[in-house]
């Protein structure tokens, strides 16, 4: 055996010398199963709810707009005094780390956008293919609001 090598899986590594080992290439969906490969990010659907004290909607808004400017990635918001719902595609490499992210969005966020200090009472993530599952069948999220920030 050459320095730096290994003995084959196969036992002792018995090929005869000059033997070439053919060398085949791998399929980008043969990967892993099912097809794709789990360490690459894939998108995620986020809506995070919050609720709170009553504040006044200007106050609502503003904050919003402004946490809708400084990150935009951001899809939509609605709000109400005392609620809001923000919707968002995350990428992330599973559905722990898309909702690790969306659970620290809004307490990060709060000093710099100016968000009310409202209490995280809801979080949905779903996967791509779920989304538009739901929307072809027809009960996925409300597509009525356009993208921006809006009253409910």
């Amino acid at each position: 055996m050459r320095p730096g090598t290994t003995a084959s899986r196969g036992g002792a590594g018995s090929r005869a010398a000059g033997d070439e080992r053919a060398l085949t290439s791998v399929a980008a969906g043969e990967r892993c199963p099912g097809g794709e490969p789990r360490d690459l990010p894939r998108l995620w659907h986020v809506t995070l709810s919050v609720s709170g004290e009553r504040i006044p909607v200007a106050e609502v808004r503003r904050a919003l707009e402004q946490l809708a400017h400084d990150h935009p990635f951001l899809l939509t918001s609605r709000y109400a005094d005392d609620h809001a719902e923000i919707r968002y595609w995350e990428e992330a490499r599973d559905l722990h780390d898309a909702a690790a992210v969306a659970l620290r969005l809004w307490g990060e966020h709060r000093q710099t956008a100016g968000l009310p200090p409202w209490e995280i009472v809801g979080l949905e993530v779903i996967d791509r293919p779920t989304y538009h599952q739901r929307i072809a069948a027809g009960y996925g999220p409300v597509l009525a609001t356009p993208v921006g920030v809006h009253p409910f």
